[in-house]
């Protein structure tokens, strides 16, 4: 478990479900992470269980004062980066409901997160891979020091890379 200011990252439970839909249905969210938009709470439940739950380097972000888990970070699993990695390096991923957006929780999320990896695990650096269209993310890229160092297709969608190193 992860403290910040505002919010608790922590590993992720079937009973998320719930508030995992609430976010992951909305297609604002799903087109700017670029998964399908969920459809049901036993989809998302899925999710948790299926993909979240057996990577234990992914977490839920939950609201400190109320429990409610408004996102998601983590690292991306090994074998399905979206960019070659340098040696100790990671691919992280990240998002936040969008009653939550323009807040600065993804800011602090990732900052906390990134110094996990640093401390934690060892990490040398990290990359981010962002949509050329989601403005809101590229910010919070800038705001915690990663830098641009490309721009490709990733499966036709233009996307840019930034790296952090630590």
């Amino acid at each position: 478990m992860i403290e910040t200011a505002r919010t608790i990252i922590r590993r992720w439970t079937e009973d998320d479900a719930a508030d995992l839909y609430r976010y992951a249905s909305d297609s604002r969210v799903s087109e700017m992470a670029l998964w399908p938009r969920h459809t049901s709470v036993e989809m998302s439940l899925y999710v948790i269980r299926e993909f979240f739950m057996p990577n234990d380097q992914n977490f839920a972000i939950s609201d400190k004062e109320t429990g409610e888990v408004i996102g998601c970070i983590g690292l991306v699993p090994a074998g399905e980066e979206h960019y070659d990695l340098a040696p100790a390096e990671s691919e992280i991923g990240y998002w936040i409901g969008y009653p939550h957006w323009d807040k600065g929780l993804a800011t602090e999320t990732l900052k906390s997160l990134l110094e996990y990896c640093k401390e934690s695990l060892g990490l040398k650096s990290a990359i981010l891979t962002i949509d050329e269209n989601n403005k809101a993310s590229q910010r919070v890229a800038d705001k915690c020091g990663f830098v641009q160092i490309d721009k490709f297709s990733l499966d036709g969608i233009t996307t840019l890379a930034y790296r952090l190193k630590f």
